[in-house]
């Protein structure tokens, strides 16, 4: 673990529940110091040739403040880690990289692995990442590059639903804290699966989720079975389809 990352965590997680318990949360004893805030290194996203996913809320116009790409790996890892456990809710670490696109100056985040939590305490309905559970995170993700990030969390909520419970948000706020950092959610029984990120403002909202793009190349086939995501149309494919119809 870096210096910086070594400072941030302090003490052990109290109380219970990425899900909805939220006992003892008025003293953590874990706390992420004030982020020093990362100048995003310029760089083009990946290639828009993996299929871009929409969630409802974009559909009706809810717009990230950050472009999310994840890669053939990472989306298996925890799908697997997901359906490994359908009646306690399992979690884990998003590691990759984050950059800001020169063209249309907003930042993106790819990723690249899943960390499946290490030392959690989980139930039906919550998920506790403790003090060994965060370094261990931060060890993992060092561990695959130097220059490797942690870029967000991920969990289960099984027979819940996707959205975010007020520690879902607490556990955020506190030891994901830049605006970059995502947090992922994914309901094992029903298939579905959605990404939170905050607003330019800072907030992070409890049930508009996104979708993502899929960092895969041109032609690869798409492995995403969420049923709540919709498979985002070009204006080329679009077309093509207008003409057939017309036909």
């Amino acid at each position: 673990m870096s210096e910086r990352d070594r400072r941030a965590v302090e003490g052990p997680v109290q109380g219970h529940g990425a899900g909805h318990e939220t006992d003892s949360l008025s003293e953590p004893g874990v706390r992420v110091h004030p982020p020093a805030g990362l100048a995003l290194p310029h760089s083009r996203p990946p290639e828009a040739q993996g299929v871009r996913w929409l969630s409802p809320h974009e559909r009706q116009g809810h717009l990230a403040a950050v472009d999310i790409f994840v890669g053939p790996e990472a989306f298996s890892r925890f799908c697997e880690h997901a359906a490994s456990d359908l009646e306690r809710e399992v979690g884990g670490g998003l590691a990759g990289h984050v950059g800001l696109d020169p063209a249309s100056q907003r930042p993106f985040v790819v990723i690249e692995a899943a960390i499946p939590g290490r030392h959690t305490r989980q139930g039906n309905a919550f998920i506790t990442f403790t003090q060994e559970t965060l370094v261990a995170l931060h060890d993992d993700v060092e561990a695959l590059r130097p220059e490797a990030r942690l870029v967000g969390w991920y969990h289960t909520h099984p027979r819940m639903g996707v959205f975010l419970s007020g520690y879902d948000r607490w556990l955020h706020h506190h030891f994901f804290p830049e605006l970059w950092q995502v947090a992922l959610v994914i309901e094992p029984h029903t298939l579905m699966g959605g990404f939170f990120v905050r607003d330019t403002s800072g907030e992070m909202p409890s049930r508009e989720y996104v979708g993502f793009s899929e960092a895969s190349g041109a032609g690869s086939p798409s492995s995403v079975q969420w049923i709540n995501l919709e498979q985002e149309q070009r204006s080329g494919e679009a077309q093509e389809k207008g003409e057939v119809k017309d036909e």
